[in-house]
């Protein structure tokens, strides 16, 4: 789920945009996770996000997952459990609607993250969640996970394409529950090069076609470690294209007529091991070869995150990704974004992130 480390952060930014009442919206991302569970582990990942001063989980509702065979047959139950466990300790679910069965892919298209063929039977599937859900208390739904890259969009990333597929999904929710708040596809902070489309190219294609009217919020993942998200650079870095650089989502958008759009950062995180070099965020420790972090940095990173988020302009929300290490598999670094390590032990990112949601709540 998260991007590959970017040795670049955010800047601090200096006015404060208007909150909700409820000031920043603070979640935990599980990524698929939730509905794998048992009970006692699904209760446990999300008492953590009580521990924590949570109000948000964001997990994936897979299309692949409840209509696996055929367009006519749900299978609700899994996700049915991940918000029935979520009300019982006042969380809010934001599902990320994605993943395309094998019967609505494009032909010749053999994985899940292949573009749904026909983005109106995408928009059905839409349809069937918010019309089972909505009562139930979910009304805020992210479109799909980093469209932008070419490892959650086949063939490739295409704007038009995604577009279409939000024109279609967003009229879908939005008639379904006429209170739906629509978050466009979580961003990911790249490059427009190896098939990848940059978070900015990216929502600039999509408001060209009228894409940013479409939503209430744009998703974005500015993964920053091993540096601070409060950290100043000369280069620009994913934090600070919020709106900080000459070319940044804020340009974008104000460019296109919705210059106070909302930007929930639905995933933000840092891994503390992998297969190249560790940093502890010391100049001397980062190089081309740093893949994680020390748990001690990860710790400042997270406390770090939410202060900063709360005082970036027009960031509505923050999901730190992720509640618990996949493995101990040290040959990737996406085993270990967790707040917990896979046997269960607490590092010291979980106290911390706990402080600081704390602190700006005051």
């Amino acid at each position: 789920m998260a991007v590959i480390a970017v040795v670049a952060v955010a800047l601090l930014a200096t006015a404060c945009a208007p909150r909700a009442p409820d000031g920043l919206r603070v979640g935990i991302s599980y990524g698929d996770r939730l509905v794998w569970m048992s009970d006692r582990d699904l209760g446990a990942a999300l008492d953590d996000a009580v521990a924590v001063g949570a109000q948000w989980v964001r997990a994936d509702l897979s299309w692949w997952n409840i209509q696996p065979d055929r367009p006519d047959t749900y299978l609700w139950d899994r996700f049915d459990r991940v918000v029935a466990a979520a009300a019982e300790r006042d969380l809010t679910v934001l599902p990320i609607l994605g993943f395309t069965p094998a019967w609505a892919r494009p032909a010749g298209c053999t994985s899940a993250i292949c573009r749904p063929a026909d983005p109106e039977m995408f928009a059905a599937f839409a349809t069937a969640a918010a019309e089972r859900y909505a009562p139930r208390g979910v009304h805020t739904w992210e479109i799909w996970n980093e469209p932008n890259l070419i490892g959650s969009w086949k063939p490739r990333p295409d704007a038009a394409a995604y577009t279409a597929l939000l024109r279609a999904t967003s009229r879908a929710l939005q008639q379904t529950d006429p209170s739906a708040y629509v978050i466009l596809g979580g961003l990911a902070a790249t490059s427009t090069k190896d098939g990848n489309i940059s978070q900015t190219d990216f929502l600039e294609a999509v408001s060209a076609r009228g894409g940013n009217r479409l939503v209430d919020a744009i998703g974005y993942h500015p993964y920053t470690y091993p540096y601070l998200a409060s950290a100043e650079t000369p280069w620009g870095t994913p934090w600070e294209q919020i709106g900080r650089t000459r070319e940044s989502l804020r340009s974008v958008l104000s460019a296109h007529g919705t210059p106070d759009m909302s930007v929930w950062i639905t995933e933000f995180g840092a891994p503390t091991n992998g297969p190249g070099t560790t940093s502890d965020g010391r100049p001397g420790t980062i190089s081309e070869t740093t893949t994680h972090v020390t748990e001690e940095r990860q710790a400042s990173i997270a406390a770090d995150a939410v202060r900063t988020a709360d005082a970036t302009p027009h960031v509505g929300a923050l999901f730190w990704y992720a509640e618990r290490d996949i493995g101990a598999d040290t040959s990737s670094n996406e085993n270990f974004y967790g707040l917990r390590r896979a046997d269960g032990s607490e590092k010291p990112a979980l106290d911390a992130f706990r402080q600081a949601i704390a602190g700006v709540r005051g």
